[in-house]
């Protein structure tokens, strides 16, 4: 009896049992996702069916935007990438998912990211009726009349930027990396919007190192469990935190109504008390992320298809340098805006190159909701991948040429303009909705004001041997295209290159 007692307490049993007990509940967890949960209809690989794994290594690989793409190309418009995850390809689910009538939450995932340990900012609120107070209190500083006011600090840093490009008189200048001439760029506009000062970076190293700082923030939304990236997520909290104090003693100056000031004008409309410093450090880091890396992107893709599409580089700067007569007429106004061939270069470098380049995933809220006819169950997380609807032919033919005439009106001009109704539906770089870019209007401020003066003062090309630019790793699917700006997927995006040279026109 004695044997027995020992035998069913011994250690190796009680270990054994463990193990048989997780066996089995892992194979029955697996048997439900694959043949009872809600999703299990539904195409896709069956290891992303199975566990989130699947997604996750495409994340730490910096190709989840590609694995969706992929996954498109292979199962169609509705494919299931992870046990609880649809993702869909149509320009009406982008409307349903996203739009101000859907029945949906930011998903969990945004939890991975919060403004700081006391409070969430107006991208990681989750709450509705919390992300629309913050929302309210944001749209003032992103107003046109306020971007207007503030533009005199964009031309500022612009100005310097374009100045550095000149390099030697009469000559081209030693390559420059587009990559970081447009993060140093952004970040010192950003810098000076949200807290009082530039930081600097065009002319001087030392505060560079925010920009990895920033990538790995990012990244930590895809990867949660990686302690050297959430580390480095704590060492750029700390950064801000500090640049927010510093910009907190300037007060409230009405001569510099620039971000911060609207964010220490904020007040609650029920309890009449303004935003904590919890509050205001957690909005104005934010800001930078989310200001600073997307519009950065999106300047360098531009630049990267300018230098690649000789003959739409030639196109562009016929239009802006026969609309201007001199580089410091070149600001926001009806002139600029006018420049429809700018704009299209840069909708088109969007498209081909989404600076958030993945599906910004939503939860599904009680009663479900129904998209091109399929009734998505509460709780799943539902989402539309940019890259891929951006690639996608029904919208967009020829999905992976750089082809800015799609985007202009004139049917003699635009050899796809019968598409073009099409891909107003489905382009979304900015996302849409009440969660879509409250700095939609900034972003677009400051890239056509730098592309149009880069294009005015300097004929640019490839420095000799960058055909790539320095963003390929490998040669991963989707990563073998030439003439295709390569990215990073981190949430937003980190990206190398194109090393160009530029020359001042008429030299």
């Amino acid at each position: 009896m004695e044997f027995f007692l020992n035998l069913l307490t011994s250690p190796l049993l009680l270990l054994a049992s463990v193990f048989g007990l997780s066996f089995f509940y892992i194979f029955g967890l697996t048997v439900y996702r694959l043949t009872l949960h809600p999703l299990a209809r539904y195409p896709g690989p069956k290891l992303a069916a199975i566990t989130d794994i699947y997604l996750t290594y495409y994340a730490y690989r910096g190709s989840r935007h590609l694995a969706f793409q992929r996954a498109h190309e292979k199962y169609g418009p509705y494919v299931r990438l992870g046990p609880n995850t649809l993702s869909c390809n149509t320009s009406t689910a982008l409307k349903a998912i996203y739009g101000f009538r859907a029945n949906v939450r930011k998903a969990d995932f945004y939890t991975a990211f919060p403004a700081n340990k006391k409070t969430v900012n107006v991208h990681s609120s989750i709450d509705k009726m919390q992300h629309a107070r913050k929302r309210r209190v944001m749209s003032h500083a992103f107003s046109d009349q306020a971007i207007k006011s503030l533009e005199k600090y964009i031309l500022a840093n612009v100005r310097t930027a374009c100045r550095l490009l000149g390099g030697k008189k009469g000559g081209e200048n030693e390559p420059w990396n587009a990559a970081d001439w447009c993060n140093w760029l952004v970040f010192d506009i950003m810098g000076d919007l949200v807290f009082g000062k530039a930081f600097g970076m065009l002319e001087s190293p030392a505060n560079r190192f925010a920009v990895d700082l920033v990538g790995n923030a990012a990244h930590r939304h895809l990867i949660i469990l990686f302690r050297k990236i959430a580390a480095q997520r704590g060492q750029y909290m700390q950064y801000s935190k500090a640049q927010a104090m510093e910009r907190t003693k300037m007060g409230l100056d009405v001569d510099r109504r620039d971000f911060f000031y609207h964010l220490l004008n904020a007040k609650d409309p029920e309890t009449g008390k303004g935003f904590s410093m919890d509050e205001l450090w957690g909005e104005s880091n934010l800001l930078i992320i989310a200001g600073s890396d997307t519009t950065s992107t999106a300047m360098a893709a531009t630049l990267f298809y300018l230098a690649h599409n000789p003959a739409t580089l030639q196109k562009l700067c016929q239009e802006i340098r026969n609309t201007f007569s001199d580089v410091e007429d070149i600001i926001s106004g009806p002139t600029l805006s006018g420049c429809a061939y700018l704009r299209a270069c840069i909708d088109e470098s969007m498209r081909m190159t989404p600076p958030v380049a993945g599906a910004l995933p939503r939860q599904v809220l009680p009663g479900g909701i129904d998209i091109d006819g399929h009734h998505i169950p509460a709780g799943v997380d539902v989402g539309v991948p940019h890259y891929a609807l951006h690639h996608n032919t029904d919208y967009f033919p020829r999905p992976f040429d750089y082809v800015p005439e799609r985007w202009v009106s004139d049917p003699a001009a635009n050899p796809l303009h019968n598409k073009l109704p099409d891909a107003h539906a489905a382009f979304c770089p900015f996302s849409i909705g009440p969660r879509g870019c409250i700095g939609k209007g900034l972003a677009y401020v400051e890239l056509t004001i730098t592309i149009a003066r880069v294009v005015f003062m300097y004929d640019l090309k490839l420095a000799p041997g960058s055909t790539l630019g320095a963003g390929r790793k490998d040669l991963e699917f989707g990563r073998t295209r030439a003439t295709e700006y390569q990215i990073e997927d981190r949430f937003a995006s980190t990206k190398d290159g194109p090393l160009l040279q530029f020359r001042p026109k008429n030299s």
